[in-house]
């Protein structure tokens, strides 16, 4: 079967700071992959590039067997590829309920009527439904992650890449993003997740890369991947 995503040795460099080198990685369809590193590492430069808001200078990117390499973000988002931002931007002026469907109208292709029963499905699923008139600007900053989450779920996506989600939760509310991610990833929907917050992202991930200096460190189960004297070495800064 092949891959829903194949990232094959891709570049990317900002002058002389190179971002991303000779990056590659499979995603089979219905894996849960977790993405680590420090600060700077090249991570959510990696789903930019994914997503097509930054463009490769080398490689190649396919999803489902399409190469989307030099495809525009819309059509990516069309696609089937579905993002969240560490810094949540929602249409402010637009009640939570409508910035959903803006999602599903442009990025699922679907009507207002078509989405409507979906959308309100997506706010229940995440926690949303009593906000659902609200104004999204009148929202706190972890209301509007939860908004985040669910205006990517309204495009519809096939791959769901989450960044940073987690950030700034209590542990309560941290417990029930998982418990919403594994839902989702139990629907079939393939998710690759950024996030420092490791026991969040053990508890749902298959398997862990690591990114340092825009370079793959290493890539597999998160216990051997945890176990690794480099990535220990880089990712959690101790000399062993």
């Amino acid at each position: 079967m092949q891959p829903v995503l194949g990232v094959e040795r891709v570049s990317k460099k900002f002058g002389a700071l190179r971002v991303a080198e000779d990056i590659s990685f499979e995603v089979p369809a219905g894996e849960a992959l977790g993405i680590i590193g420090p600060n700077g590492a090249g991570k959510s430069t990696l789903f930019n590039l994914i997503t097509g808001n930054v463009s490769v200078d080398a490689g190649r990117i396919s999803f489902c067997g399409s190469d989307i390499t030099r495809a525009k973000p819309m059509r990516r988002c069309a696609m089937g590829i579905g993002r969240t931002f560490q810094i949540p931007q929602p249409f402010g002026k637009l009640t939570v309920f409508e910035n959903l469907l803006v999602a599903a109208a442009f990025g699922a292709r679907e009507t207002e009527a078509a989405a409507t029963g979906r959308c309100a499905a997506i706010l229940d699923e995440t926690g949303l439904a009593p906000r659902a008139n609200r104004v999204a600007g009148s929202l706190t900053l972890l209301e509007r992650k939860r908004l985040e989450l669910a205006r990517a779920l309204a495009t519809d996506p096939q791959l769901l890449l989450l960044d940073e989600i987690a950030g700034g939760l209590t542990e309560a509310e941290c417990g029930q993003l998982v418990e919403t991610i594994k839902a989702i990833h139990a629907r079939g929907v393939t998710v690759i997740w950024i996030e420092h917050v490791l026991h969040a992202l053990n508890s749902v991930v298959e398997r862990l890369l690591v990114l340092d200096f825009g370079k793959v460190i290493g890539i597999g189960e998160p216990a051997e991947i945890m176990s690794s004297r480099a990535v220990r070495e880089i990712y959690l800064g101790i000399d062993v």
